[in-house]
């Protein structure tokens, strides 16, 4: 099965010379939102990579195959399907071994970045520890990706979904490093704001390029969490959307809805509850993320240098 891995050429040439490239994850693209608008999201991070000095490396599984740096052809294959298996961990040998299609979480994501030997990747929210927690011990494979995994993630914080301050306790057991850019408090994905203080802050590329370095050098192992605010205009109020979680978790409790499933489906009904300025908030904090990834990158790569 030596096919189920794979590096894209324009990719593996980048990082064989040195050039700054940015993990992009696909799940926030196929089940994140419909399509086509999948496809303008899909494009708006590739721009936002670009702009700021980078390749973007789409990561993904195309039959089977765990691919970094998807072609255009193979983004708009996954973004095109809904019902492509969400792979996380657990599911990347199942999806190999029986030739699916699937979009990698932040997880999946990072073990294909690691394994290509991309430094720095952007996504939307990490997943965490769910609200009910003590009931369901729902606690998602992403934060113990990053207490093993030495990738950097630019994303605006944990989902505001989940239980945060649990969130942040685990991502200190695990060793992870939460660290605000350009703030002091952690971002709730989409609000700005959630309240609860970061214990580390930088305030530029630079900064953040030499802790990535430094974290590596150390040989600690973890990733970091670099925790970007989405931008202003496209900020949520947070009682709003406080509100609308708690309608949508309700009604995944009425449906006995659970596990993989849940995230997918909350964010589905925050959409419907809010008109869908939750989707335009996630595309907004999105592009921000991808763009100060590449910022990250691009300084990252001069560090080496």
């Amino acid at each position: 099965m030596a096919d189920v891995f794979r590096v894209s050429e324009d990719v593996r040439a980048a990082l064989d010379a040195g050039r700054p490239v940015v993990a992009l994850e696909t799940t926030a693209i196929a089940h994140g939102f419909p399509h086509p608008r999948s496809l303008e999201v899909a494009a708006g991070l590739d721009r936002a990579v670009r702009e700021g000095g980078a390749l973007p490396a789409f990561i993904g599984v195309v039959a089977g195959t765990l691919t970094v740096g998807l072609a255009q052809r193979e983004v708009e294959r996954l973004a095109s399907q809904p019902d492509a298996m969400k792979v996380s961990r657990r599911d990347l040998a199942f999806a190999a071994s029986t030739g699916q299609d699937g979009a990698t979480t932040v997880a999946a994501t990072m073990i294909a970045a690691a394994r290509a030997g991309i430094a720095v990747f952007a996504t939307g929210g990490i997943g965490g520890v769910h609200r009910g927690v003590e009931q369901t011990l729902d606690v998602s494979a992403d934060l113990e990706e990053l207490g093993r995994t030495p990738v950097a993630v630019v994303c605006a914080g944990a989902k505001s979904i989940l239980d945060l301050p649990r969130t942040m306790e685990y991502l200190e057991t695990r060793g992870v490093p939460v660290v605000g850019y350009r703030t002091g408090v952690l971002p709730a994905f989409y609000v700005r704001e959630s309240g609860i203080a970061v214990p580390h802050r930088v305030d530029d590329a630079a900064a953040a390029a030499r802790l990535v370095a430094a974290q590596r050098a150390l040989g600690l192992g973890a990733g970091i969490v670099f925790a970007n605010p989405l931008p202003e205009a496209a900020a949520l109020d947070p009682e709003r959307i406080e509100a609308a979680i708690a309608d949508a978790l309700g009604d995944a409790g009425r449906a006995g809805i659970g596990g993989k499933e849940l995230t997918p489906f909350l964010l589905d009904r925050i959409a419907e509850i809010t008109g869908g300025e939750s989707l335009a908030a996630n595309a907004a904090l999105l592009e921000g993320n991808a763009a100060v990834a590449a910022g990250i990158a691009v300084a990252l790569a001069a560090c080496r240098r």
